[in-house]
């Protein structure tokens, strides 16, 4: 696997810490004129093979795969002129800013016989795959609450009067693409899409700070709270009628959950000697492609395109910015 990783962000520098075990045959970085330095002293650090400061040379290069690590709005178009130059994608959540641009990536990806990934860990978490062997241990379910609550920084800013990427509508920000997004993917991922959804949210200034999600699959229904503009000791709890699953991470965190039974019985799972949580997807997104596993792929895309679809129309009943090109 061959890497280009486009950005020198956050995410970018968390994906750091476990590039040495995820043995990438080659990676280069893009970075800007304005991050050269901190472009050039991060490949020094981390052994990387070199950086470009333009892109169309990045992509005339001989990567294989374009890892997509810029903010929101950037997504679409940087990984479209990927596919277009026959690399396959990786991009960072949320994969894009409404459904109608990941539908366009899918059918490039299809017309070039690439595979496009959103980067959401969620769903390669080895405790995640054991959470869903023991949901039939509850019972039908009934409640569902996810809940992550993160005091953004640059909430701080933003009551100022500065608008960074993570609260702007232009830039496809907001509390439930940066945040709840990890609570939407786990809904979808264990229950697939849901009848309906209602989106409560606190907007200032056309973006919102926090919200609650409300998916109602008809048998049960689902609360995913997501706030930027306060926060709180984060429990995840899942209940049937015969007991609850609790998990006391954000879900894309997490590395154990507590099975508790109406009987009595309790059950703590977690994963022994846990990698970092990023390296899993990694790993996982080469094993695909190596084998050409596209059965897998494109459940994994139905799965992005579900909750696409659903943060496009939670934004929509707010009033937020929605129509990207």
């Amino acid at each position: 696997m061959r890497v280009g990783i486009l950005g020198t962000g956050k995410i970018v520098k968390s994906l750091m810490q476990t590039i040495d075990r995820l043995n990438f045959s080659y990676t280069v970085v893009l970075g800007t004129k304005e991050t050269e330095e901190e472009t050039a002293a991060m490949c020094r650090e981390h052994g990387l093979d070199g950086y470009f400061l333009d892109y169309d040379e990045l992509l005339e290069s001989d990567v294989d795969t374009i890892y997509v690590a810029l903010p929101n709005h950037l997504h679409a178009a940087f990984a479209k002129k990927a596919l277009l130059h026959d690399k396959h994608v990786i991009i960072e959540k949320p994969i894009t800013s409404n459904a109608a641009q990941l539908k366009d990536l899918i059918e490039t990806a299809k017309e070039h016989h690439r595979m496009i990934f959103e980067a959401m860990n969620i769903h390669y978490l080895p405790i995640f795959g054991q959470l869903k062997e023991h949901l039939s241990d509850l019972g039908p379910i009934r409640i569902v609450s996810f809940n992550y609550s993160q005091y953004s920084s640059r909430y701080d800013a933003f009551k100022r009067g500065e608008v960074l990427a993570a609260f702007d509508p232009k830039r496809a920000g907001g509390a439930l693409m940066d945040i709840n997004v990890y609570n939407i993917h786990a809904a979808v991922g264990l229950f697939g899409r849901p009848e309906s959804i209602r989106y409560e949210a606190n907007v200032e200034r056309d973006i919102d700070t926090s919200g609650i999600m409300t998916m109602d699959y008809g048998k049960f229904k689902l609360s995913a709270i997501g706030a930027k503009d306060c926060k709180a000791p984060v429990r995840c709890i899942i209940q049937g009628t015969n007991g609850c699953i609790a998990i006391t991470k954000p879900v894309n965190q997490m590395e154990s959950f507590e099975l508790i039974l109406n009987d009595g019985t309790t059950a703590e799972y977690k994963t022994e000697h846990p990698e970092h949580r990023l390296y899993y997807e990694f790993v996982e997104f080469r094993k695909m492609m190596e084998t050409e596993d596209w059965e897998r792929h494109d459940r994994m895309l139905a799965v992005s395109l579900a909750a696409a679809e659903i943060l496009e129309e939670g934004r929509r009943q707010n009033g937020i910015l929605t129509d990207f090109q």
